[in-house]
């Protein structure tokens, strides 16, 4: 089995949630997403899998939220804040197939495998 994690290497419960994945032997594509930011679809895929609005999905407590004024906007707008300030993201993220979990607790992710 596969799993794609959307990863950033200096987050502690991101570096968590891959050594739990690893440790469970599974095959695990990472992808770091500060470099390799998602695109607008490939955000709102993970809404859909995480069955999340996009707010919910946004750290609000990044400097960059209250700078952009995102308390102010909604829908798309917000999606394509992520898209260009990744960071905004939610982390980490771990896709199954037709599911998806944030690492929020890390063992949270074992429900999808």
């Amino acid at each position: 089995m596969s799993v794609t994690i959307w990863h950033n290497p200096r987050c502690s419960k991101s570096r968590q949630t891959l050594a739990l994945l690893e440790d469970s032997g599974l095959e695990v594509n990472v992808r770091l997403y500060l470099e390799h930011a998602p695109t607008a679809d490939e955000i709102k895929n993970a809404l859909k899998l995480l069955s999340m609005e996009p707010r919910q999905l946004m750290r609000k407590g990044e400097a960059e939220y209250k700078e952009q004024g995102l308390d102010m906007k909604e829908g798309d707008a917000l999606i394509a804040a992520m898209v260009a300030t990744p960071k905004l993201i939610e982390r980490p993220i771990v896709f199954n197939g037709h599911k998806a979990r944030i690492g929020r607790p890390p063992e949270s992710v074992l429900e999808i495998l």
